[in-house]
C-alpha cells in the first residue's frame, strides 16, 4: 500500500544553497517525511472514476424491502448480488453501474422504478477502491514497482518513488500505457500555476518514466526564487524570469548578463571558454487593460520589455541588485532635525527638500544658518571637505496650524523669508545647528522646613543654594539647617555634605554649590534628641545636651549589652553623615552626636570568636625566641 511515507533520508537544503539558488527547482518538493499526493483510500470517488478488479461496492436497498449488500468486484469484473446474480461492472463508471442496476434490480423488485411511482430505492457507492500496481522508472530515487491507490496519479507514483533526482526532466514526466505515451506531465505547471490538467490518473500496469533532463539554465541574483530550472526549445530569457518569480523590488532593471560556455568550434584557443551577453531592457509602455490581470498575480516582468533572448545549455542568468544606498549619489544631514541619517540625492534637489525628508529641525534648532560639507574640488594638499555657511529663514519650520502660524515652543528669532534656495549636490553632509547655550528646563526639588517647598525650575545654569533658598521663602523657624540633606542624582553622586548656615552667611564660600538638575534638597524639623539602638540595655531616645560626649548618651541607654561590640559604635546625623569610633592602642576618637542623630551599638561575631589562649601562647613563644636570640649574641 502506498503509505506515503518515503523510505530515503529527506534531503534538506541550506539557506545558503536556496541564497544563492544552486537547487535544481522542485526536486525539493518530494523531499518530505509525508506525502502531500496521497489520494484517498476511502470515501467517495471522483464522477470519471472507473470499476476493477479489487474495488469494494455497498449496495443499499430501501422502502418495500430494507437490504444491504457488500459487493467486492471480482478478477473477472463481476459482483454477486443475492437474488439477481452476476453483474459486470468493470470499466464502467458508477453513473453507467446505475443505469445498469435499474435494470437488473427492477425483475426481482417490481418496486424498483425511475422517478416518483417507485416504491423500493437503492443506492450504490464505492467503499474501498482498489490497489494498482504501477512502474516507476527513470530519474527518481528509487525505480521500482509500487502499490498505489486507483485513484493515485502521476504525482503520487512520484512520490511513492522518493521522488526525482536532480538529473530528471522537470518539464515531461511520460506516462506509458501497453507501450504508449498516453500523456506527459509538466511539473512547473503544477508547482508554479497549480495546473494539474496532465495529472493523469493511473491503471494497473502503468509506467512512469522521468528522463534525464535536456536545456537547464541558472538564475541567480535579485529574483524572488534563484534556481536551477529545466528550459524548454520554446522558451526564453522571458519565461525564465517568470518562473523565477520575476524581479525583487532591489533588482537592477536596466541590463541583465548571462554567462554562456561556448560551443568548441566558437572557443578561441586559451582557457577562455565561456563569453558573457549584455541584455539591455527598455521600459514597458502602460498597459492598455490592467484591469485583464488577477489582482493576486504580480508583474513578473518588472515593468520592463524583456528582449526574445534564446537559452543554451549551461547558461547562467544573473540580474544585478541595486547598490546600497552607500554606493549611490547620497546627502546626509545632522545635528538638530527629527531623522538625521543618509537620503539619495536627485538633480534639482535643495536643502528644503533634504530637511523635509528629515522631517523638519527639532526644538532648539537654530534656523539663522545651516554648515553644509562639501567634497573639495583641490585636494593637492589632503583636503577632505570644504565647510560653508547657508541661511535658513522660519519657513523650514514644517508643523504649522490652519493659519500657517508655527506649532512649536518659541526659540530664537530668525527671518520669516527671503532665505534663497541651496542647491545640493552629491555627498553634502548638512549640519542643523543647536542654538546658543538653549536646553530644556532643570529642575530642583526642596522639601523640608522651607515656607515654599517644591519643584523649582532653574533660572540659569549658575542658580546656587542659597537662591534657591530664597526662592522658596527661607528657612521656617522650625529648620534645622545643619541636618540638611543634599542629593545629587547627575552621575549618581549621592549624597553631599553641605554647610546650608556657611552658604546663607557667605554666598560666594563653596558651600553655595551650584545646582544641577535632579538635585533634591531636605530640611529636617530640629529634634532635640539624640536616639540610641542596638545592643544597648535601653533603647530609646535621650534628650540633646550640648557639649556631651558619646559615653554620655550611651550610659543615658544603659550601657552596653553583653553582646555589644564596643569597638564599632557609630553615629548618624541628621544630614545623612556616619561617623564611626575609632581606637588605637591607647588613643580614642569618638564622635559627638548632635540634635536629631542616632546612635548605633552594632552586635559582636559570637560565632567567629577570638581564640585569646592560643593567642597568647603564641606571643609566649615568639618572646622566649627572642630572649634566646639575644642571650646567644651577648655571649658572642
Amino acid at each position: 500500500m502506498d503509505t506515503g511515507i518515503v523510505s530515503v533520508v529527506a534531503q534538506t537544503l541550506r539557506a545558503e544553497s536556496l541564497a544563492a539558488g544552486n537547487y535544481v527547482f522542485g526536486v525539493d518538493v518530494f523531499r518530505r517525511s509525508k506525502t502531500q499526493f496521497l489520494p484517498l483510500l476511502a470515501g467517495p470517488v471522483p464522477p470519471d472514476y472507473r470499476l476493477g478488479a479489487g474495488d469494494q461496492l455497498v449496495l443499499i436497498l430501501t422502502g418495500d424491502v430494507e437490504l444491504s449488500y457488500s459487493l467486492p468486484i471480482t478478477r473477472q469484473g463481476f459482483i454477486l448480488i443475492p437474488q439477481v446474480g452476476q453483474v459486470f461492472v468493470s470499466n464502467l463508471t458508477l453513473e453507467q453501474l446505475r443505469e445498469l442496476l435499474y435494470t437488473r434490480l427492477g425483475r426481482v423488485y417490481s418496486g424498483v422504478k425511475r422517478g416518483t411511482e417507485a416504491t423500493t430505492r437503492f443506492d450504490v457507492s464505492v467503499a474501498n477502491v482498489r490497489a494498482n500496481q504501477v512502474y516507476v522508472i527513470g530519474e527518481v530515487v528509487q525505480p521500482g514497482a509500487y502499490q498505489i491507490s486507483a485513484l493515485g496519479t502521476a504525482l503520487t507514483a512520484l512520490y511513492a518513488a522518493g521522488g526525482v533526482t536532480a538529473r530528471a526532466n522537470m518539464r515531461h514526466i511520460e506516462v506509458r500505457r501497453l507501450d504508449k505515451l498516453v500523456d506527459s506531465l509538466d511539473l512547473y505547471d503544477y508547482l508554479l500555476r497549480g495546473d494539474s490538467r496532465h495529472d493523469a490518473r493511473l491503471e494497473s500496469g502503468d509506467v512512469v518514466f522521468a528522463p534525464s533532463h535536456t536545456t537547464r539554465v541558472q538564475i541567480t541574483g535579485a529574483v524572488v526564487r534563484p534556481a536551477i530550472y529545466d528550459v524548454r526549445v520554446s522558451e526564453g530569457l522571458a519565461e525564465l524570469l517568470q518562473a523565477a518569480g520575476g524581479f525583487r523590488p532591489d533588482a537592477a532593471r536596466r541590463r541583465i548578463a548571462i554567462f554562456r560556455i561556448l560551443p568548441p568550434a566558437e572557443q578561441p584557443p586559451g582557457p577562455a571558454p565561456r563569453t558573457v551577453l549584455d541584455v539591455a531592457l527598455a521600459p514597458a509602455a502602460a498597459s492598455p487593460a490592467p484591469a485583464a490581470r488577477r489582482p493576486d498575480e504580480g508583474d513578473p516582468t518588472g515593468g520592463v520589455v524583456i528582449p526574445a533572448v534564446a537559452l543554451q545549455d549551461g547558461d547562467s542568468v544573473v540580474v544585478d541588485s541595486l547598490p546600497p544606498l552607500a554606493d549611490v549619489y547620497h546627502v546626509g544631514i545632522a545635528g538638530m532635525v527629527e531623522r538625521p541619517g543618509q537620503y539619495p540625492w536627485r538633480p534639482g534637489m535643495t536643502l528644503r527638500d533634504l530637511l523635509l525628508l528629515a522631517r523638519g529641525p527639532k526644538v532648539g534648532a537654530d534656523l539663522k544658518e545651516a554648515e553644509i560639507a562639501r567634497l573639495p574640488e583641490d585636494r593637492s594638499r589632503g583636503q577632505l571637505a570644504t565647510t560653508i555657511r547657508v541661511p535658513l529663514d522660519s519657513t523650514y519650520l514644517f508643523q504649522r496650524d490652519a493659519l500657517g502660524r508655527y506649532v512649536g515652543p518659541p526659540g530664537l528669532p530668525v527671518p520669516a523669508t527671503g532665505a534663497p534656495e541651496v542647491s545640493l549636490e552629491p555627498y553634502d553632509n548638512v549640519l542643523i545647528l543647536k542654538q546658543p547655550d538653549w536646553d530644556f528646563q532643570r529642575t530642583v526639588v526642596i522639601s523640608g522646613e522651607v515656607r515654599y517647598p517644591g519643584t523649582y525650575s532653574l533660572r540659569t545654569k549658575a542658580d546656587r543654594l542659597a537662591d534657591l533658598i530664597v526662592r522658596a521663602g527661607g528657612l521656617t523657624s522650625r529648620a534645622y539647617s545643619d541636618g540638611i540633606r543634599f542629593v545629587r542624582a547627575v552621575d549618581g553622586v549621592g549624597r553631599v555634605n553641605v554647610n546650608l548656615a556657611r552658604a546663607l552667611k557667605d554666598t560666594a564660600s563653596s558651600s553655595n554649590i551650584i545646582l544641577q538638575p535632579g538635585d533634591s534638597i531636605h530640611l529636617p524639623e530640629y529634634q532635640p534628641a539624640v536616639k540610641v539602638s542596638g545592643a544597648v540595655n535601653s533603647p530609646g531616645s535621650v534628650l540633646w545636651q550640648k557639649g556631651r560626649s558619646l559615653d554620655y548618651y550611651l550610659g543615658a541607654a544603659g550601657g552596653f549589652s553583653y553582646k555589644a561590640d564596643k569597638g564599632r559604635v557609630s553615629v548618624r546625623y541628621a544630614n545623612g553623615e556616619v561617623r564611626s569610633r575609632r581606637r588605637a592602642l591607647f588613643l580614642s576618637s569618638d564622635p559627638q552626636p548632635g540634635p536629631g542623630s542616632e546612635v548605633f551599638v552594632p552586635v559582636r561575631d559570637t560565632v567567629g570568636r577570638t581564640n585569646w589562649v592560643a593567642i597568647t601562647s603564641a606571643v609566649t613563644g615568639l618572646l622566649s625566641s627572642t630572649l634566646a636570640i639575644l642571650v646567644l649574641l651577648k655571649q658572642l
